[in-house]
């Protein structure tokens, strides 16, 4: 229900900027809880039930022109908490050792764990953000390890306990706990109160508490964190594989499920009246500021809303008047000249900070909040059958990565990202693909500071047509983890590319299922993102009949290893580009296999000679056709930990790296890719 707004609000607003409100959407009291315990499959490990619908009612509503994007009955908000604090707000960071205990037969809940009164003090001991993969896994890293035992493999019910002096001055605020990520599953309670449940193992998520806080006391936080098993037995060799039709992925994928809070969480207390996203676009010497104001408190609020531009853009702040309905949410757009700003790009990666203050009163009042966010002036386009930025072909010489170290599984440190990215620059590259999940918020500002391009992508891999058909029009959590990511990743310059599927199945007869299931992911991005950024996919077949609905076309290939000639290509990409003229093309996978040390001839499979060459034979087919081939994408740049079913004779680590898993010490191809010259640049 769109909130009115008093004539004379509406029009002091109108004079000087443009402002819309809604009524912030209803949410349970208590917010939506899990169906009870875990459900067996028979003779099987345990399934997490599931609601109708993705449980954190994901929705878009639009407002005055922006569409917002909602969770939890809430505006979905900025996560920038992790490396920046707003001084008009305030943090529990809870980065530190908790309670933690298994819970192999799913005894927590009717145990009363999830109470502030239950005895933990027998419980061990888990850092926060880890996985607990490696709490107790010798050898994880080893190729020669034994694969199948360990907490790698320990899955079903785990749970956290910790607890929080909560100040009294909290009382008059607005809070929410604030989790980057969760694998899989994740249920809060907040003294007693279960606040809420969420699905996806690498979206961030924000659960208002303030109906469960208790200001002035100790409370005691309780998240339950569910990991399906991949397989029935992982040491028998008739296991089956174990799937849930509503998860994602559904089934056993080709990289590791970290399970347990795996990244960043804290509680962040904000004014009731808050700046809770601010979205950024920069052209044509003008940046647009579109603030997302909530008022959840019971009375209206008349303030001023300023935006700076940020040092070196040469504007200067501008303000408007703002006025938002108790329990609302209002969007604030303002308009800034930006003539000094530098523009972005992978030579010259300059960012800007921008501020949004919010203040009471029509005139200089009390500051209320603030949020602030970096951005990047930069124009991307398609045309002609080429990627465009600022007006010049973009060639992408790129890199698919997994995030992940032999020492930390998921929870990679800040020393650990630098390290692993490092090697993204040193090898000449200037793309990485973020297969095939969202990444930490520092893998976005690395992009952004060093000049790397990216394609994010979200967990929709290998679904087949029963589950495309359940996201689409039933539960919904590809749509709400594409929404996510969107919205998320709006200013980061980075991120040119949005990556809708990964080798999903193709149904016949048009495949009609298929195509409306990816029709619904583009709207979803399209939707939340201002700058209409491309979308792509990572499809299985270079005949895709959905490519009329992608604004790149991307395409897995792997030529000369799983099927046909390294020189088949080339004659695959003419064909494409014959049948989609005015569409870029992207190699959004290829790559082989070698054993680090094994060597011989260059056509013998495994050896690193093999993976050179094949690399070489495919990025010179690639290059040479720059004018209408956007790029190519290499599989992959470090050896991976899978439990897709093969590879166990190497701990799980598939070995088709530029670099080795737990050294990270580089194959032949590492050389051969980093010696790649990109299209006129010899």
């Amino acid at each position: 229900m769109t909130e009115s707004l008093r004539p004379s609000r509406r029009a002091v607003v109108t004079a000087l900027g443009a402002m819309a409100a809604v009524a912030l959407p209803a949410w349970p009291e208590e917010a939506r809880a899990a169906d009870g315990a875990g459900v067996a499959v028979a003779n099987g490990p345990v399934l997490d039930p599931h609601p109708a619908t993705e449980p954190s009612g994901t929705h878009v509503r639009d407002i005055g022109g922006t569409n917002v994007v909602f969770h939890y009955g809430a505006v979905l908000p900025a996560f920038d908490g992790w490396r920046t604090q707003e001084p008009t707000r305030d943090y529990l960071f809870l980065d530190k050792r908790w309670r933690f205990r298994f819970d192999p037969a799913d005894q927590g809940l009717d145990e009363g764990w999830q109470s502030p009164h239950h005895d933990d003090r027998a419980w061990g001991l888990i850092d926060v953000p880890a996985a607990w993969d490696l709490l107790n896994t010798p050898g994880f890293g080893s190729q020669s390890a034994a694969f199948g035992t360990g907490t790698a493999f320990a899955d079903g019910y785990a749970w956290y306990r910790t607890t929080v002096e909560v100040p009294a001055s909290w009382r008059a605020r607005h809070v929410r706990i604030a989790f980057l990520a969760v694998g899989y599953s994740a249920e809060v309670w907040v003294d007693g109160t279960h606040v809420g449940k969420h699905e996806g193992a690498n979206s961030p998520f924000a659960l208002p508490v303030a109906g469960a806080l208790r200001p002035g006391r100790r409370q005691t936080i309780v998240v339950r964190v569910f990991r399906r098993a991949s397989y029935t037995d992982y040491t028998a060799p008739d296991a089956q594989p174990v799937t849930d039709d509503r998860e994602l992925p559904y089934k056993p994928v080709d990289y590791w499920p970290y399970a347990g809070l795996t990244r960043s969480a804290w509680i962040e207390a904000v004014p009731q009246v808050t700046v809770t996203k601010l979205l950024v676009t920069a052209a044509d010497g003008r940046l647009e500021a579109r603030a997302v104001v909530e008022n959840h408190g019971d009375s209206d609020f008349d303030g001023r809303l300023t935006v700076d531009p940020g040092r070196g853009s040469g504007g200067r702040p501008t303000g408007v008047a703002v006025g938002i309905a108790a329990r609302s949410a209002g969007v604030v757009r303002v308009m800034v000249p930006i003539p000094d700003a530098p523009r972005w790009s992978p030579a010259s990666p300059r960012t800007l900070t921008a501020r949004a203050t919010l203040t009471a009163g029509r005139s200089a009042g009390p500051r209320v909040d603030t949020l602030s966010t970096s951005y990047g002036v930069r124009e991307l386009t398609v045309s002609h059958a080429q990627l465009l930025l600022n007006g010049e072909p973009l060639f992408l010489k790129g890199l698919n990565w997994h995030e992940e170290t032999a020492a930390h599984g998921r929870a990679m440190t800040p020393a650990e990202y630098d390290r692993e990215l490092g090697h993204v620059t040193a090898l000449g590259a200037n793309f990485v693909r973020n297969c095939v999940y969202n990444r930490h918020p520092y893998v976005y500002d690395w992009a952004d500071a060093h000049g790397v391009l990216v394609m994010d992508d979200i967990d929709t891999m290998w679904l087949n047509t029963a589950q495309e058909k359940l996201q689409t029009e039933r539960y919904g959590l590809a749509r709400a983890l594409a929404l996510t990511m969107a919205w998320n990743q709006h200013n980061h310059p980075s991120v040119i590319l949005w990556g809708l599927q990964n080798e999903s199945e193709i149904d016949a007869g048009g495949a009609p299922v298929y195509r409306a299931w990816l029709a619904d992911l583009k709207a979803a991005v399209k939707t939340a993102d201002l700058t209409a950024r491309p979308v792509t996919w990572a499809s299985n077949t270079s005949n895709d009949p959905a490519f009329d609905l992608a604004d790149v076309i991307g395409f897995n290939e792997y030529f000369g290893y799983f099927y046909g000639k390294d020189t088949d290509l080339g004659r695959t990409l003419d064909a494409v580009h014959a049948k989609y003229p005015d569409k870029p093309i992207l190699i959004t996978e290829n790559g082989t296999w070698a054993i680090a040390g094994t060597h011989g001839s260059s056509s013998t499979q495994g050896t690193e000679e093999w993976q050179a060459a094949s690399f070489t034979a495919h990025w010179a087919q690639v290059s040479a056709r720059s004018e209408f081939v956007a790029g190519f994408t290499y599989w992959v740049l470090k050896d991976y930990k899978e439990r897709a079913g093969y590879n166990q004779a190497y701990n799980g680590i598939s070995v088709m790296g530029l670099l080795t898993f737990a050294e990270e010490r580089p194959k032949l191809v590492y050389d051969a890719f980093r010696k790649a010259v990109l299209p006129g640049a010899e």
